[in-house]
This record gives C-alpha cells, structure tokens and sequence, in this order.
C-alpha cells in the first residue's frame, strides 16, 4: 500500500497536461495532498502550496508521487537530485513512469540505505488472461475520446459520482497511472504484453448484477497513430454497452502529432461503433463530453449547445456542468 499523504512532484513539466498525474490526484483526492513541488522551468500548477520537502514532511507528507506524465514515460536526470533528497528526508515515492523506480540502481540504493519504499504503479500484478469475447452479465460504459488526453477518466470518474448519489450500483474501472493513484486499484493497460490487453480488461470488469455499470477509464484513441492499440483492446475487452465521446475542442492537432489532425466526432462515432460492435452488436453512443476547460462559461455553454443540436445527443462538460445528464442517458 502507498502511505498517504502525498507531496506532488511536478517536476519541469512542460505544460499543465504534461502534469496530469498530479493534476488527477489533486482533484479527486485533495485530502491526500499536502502540497506541489516544482523545479525551475515548470509551467504547470495545481493551485497547492509549493512546499521543499523538509516543509512537506513536518507536514505529514508520506510519500512523494511523481505527478508528470512525460512522452515516453522517463525518470528525468533533472529530477534525480530532488528525488534522492526526499528518499533521505523519509519520504517514499510513487509513479507511474514506464522507467521504473526499481531499475534506477542510483535510487533503489539510497531508498534502501533509508529504508524507504519505491511503488511503481505501471506494473501489472496478474497473469492476465488472453481475452475470449465471451458476453458477460452486468453493464459497461467506455469513455473514447478524440485525442488523447481529452477527459476521458474525468467523465468516468464524474458518472460514478453522480451514479452513486443516485443509489445506482456503479464502478470506476482504472486503467491508466493515475486511475490507480485514485482508487488504489485497477489495471495498468499500457505495461500489459499487447496479446494480453484486451484479456485484462475482461479480467478487470467481470460478471456483475444486470444493473450494474462498470465506467471504464478510456486510454489514447483510435485515431492517434502512438496509442491506438490500447484504446482498441478497451474497445473488445470491455464489450461496452455505452460509448461516450471526449473532446477537447482548442487544439490544433493530435498531442504530440503536429502532422495528424483530430477527427470529427462524427468521424469518432462511426469508427467507434464499428469496432465495438465485433464484440457487442447492441453497444451505442449515448452522450458527448466536452473538455471546456480552456474555455469562458459562456463559450462553453455555446460549444455545447451546437454540438448537441448538430449530433443529437446529450453534451455536456461533466467536470464542469455535472455529468446528470449523462447518466439519465445510461438510465434511459
């Protein structure tokens, strides 16, 4: 288990969603956090206390959780001074990096010098199983986004939550690093061997109650020439029942692509349904999500306004405006 409280490393984080990691934890567990620590050069914040780490343990911190999610998921030389320097004031540390804590051999050494843990979240911990497409009792939701990056675990996250006020029987299903940060548990799809990903998301939302929603943490998307394959094995291993569409509508083009464009969300849904179908022939698209952060209120009221009119279905930004309506669409 990762002791908690936490103490956030925003590192040099290029831009705020370079920072996501952190960005997730801090708004869906802001009690666990007792501060951000940031070096020269960030441009991301999470409106916490910036804190040293001598101040961030008199405060309680346990552990230090790198918040960065970089392209390639590395352990930065920049950060090894700063990481070494929490091991040896007694905190632990935590990420989700594909470069793993325990293979840094300069880390593990201090870590055991002062008897600290190292968490690698991005590991899995279950011989998954090689999916069968075998239909399964109980109910799933599978957020699919645009873009990567674009809100897809928000709008799980912000279902359950209102599914949950609601009495109804509801499950966030993680799937990516910060996911597991949240909840504790869930499946780390893009570190499972490719032959196996779709399996472990069977593994991961089995058979439930009929009326049971499993929301499933969507990854990449279909149409990011990096990350389609993870956002195709959530597609047959979850066998969703409800599509939701993400979008962020500011961008310019695909993260990290300067060549590739967004496709439209028409373009999303019927690719979408198309896969889906293989493994559920009743799956449909119940309600669009839009990622306004980057937008006034009223520009976003507007933008969701004629999303809806023009693809007739309920749109909203469920961070934002509440995801009320999208769950009367999963109810209806």
């Amino acid at each position: 288990m990762i002791s908690t409280p936490y103490l956030l490393f925003l590192g040099d984080a290029a831009d705020p969603l370079a920072a996501k990691v952190a960005q997730g934890i801090k708004d869906w567990r802001p009690e666990l956090c007792v501060g951000q620590l940031r070096l020269e050069g960030c441009n991301a914040d999470m409106g916490l206390e910036d804190l040293s780490i001598a101040e961030a343990v008199a405060r309680g911190a346990k552990t230090m959780v790198i918040g960065v999610a970089n392209r390639g998921g590395f352990i930065s030389d920049s950060w090894r001074v700063v990481l070494k320097q929490a091991l040896e004031n007694g905190l632990d540390l935590a990420s989700g990096l594909h470069n793993l804590l325990r293979e840094e051999q300069d880390l593990v050494l201090v870590a055991d010098q002062n008897g600290r843990s190292l968490h690698d979240v991005r590991i899995p911990s279950v011989r998954y199983p090689i999916a069968t497409g075998v239909k399964r009792h109980g109910k799933r939701c599978l957020a699919v986004g645009t873009d990567c990056s674009v809100g897809k675990m928000y709008t799980a996250l912000c279902m359950e939550k209102v599914m949950r006020e609601r009495n109804m029987k509801a499950t966030f299903r993680a799937t990516g690093q910060t996911g597991i940060l949240i909840t504790g548990d869930g499946v780390p799809l893009d570190a499972v061997i490719a032959d196996f990903m779709a399996g472990s998301i069977e593994y991961l939302t089995p058979d439930n109650d009929d009326d049971h929603w499993d929301l499933i943490e969507g990854q990449g998307s279909l149409y990011h020439a990096s990350y389609s394959g993870v956002t195709l094995a959530l597609v047959h291993g979850g066998q969703p029942d409800a599509l939701i569409l993400c979008h962020e509508p500011t961008r310019d083009h695909m993260r990290g692509l300067p060549d590739y464009q967004q496709p439209s969300l028409e373009e999303l849904r019927d690719t979408a349904l198309t896969l889906a179908r293989v493994v559920n022939p009743d799956v449909k698209v119940v309600g669009i999500s839009i990622n306004t952060a980057a937008l006034s209120p009223e520009d976003a009221k507007a933008l969701c306004e004629k999303t809806e009119a023009e693809m007739g279905l309920p749109t909203v930004d469920p961070f934002r405006h509440g995801a009320d309506r999208l769950v009367d669409a999963l109810e209806a």
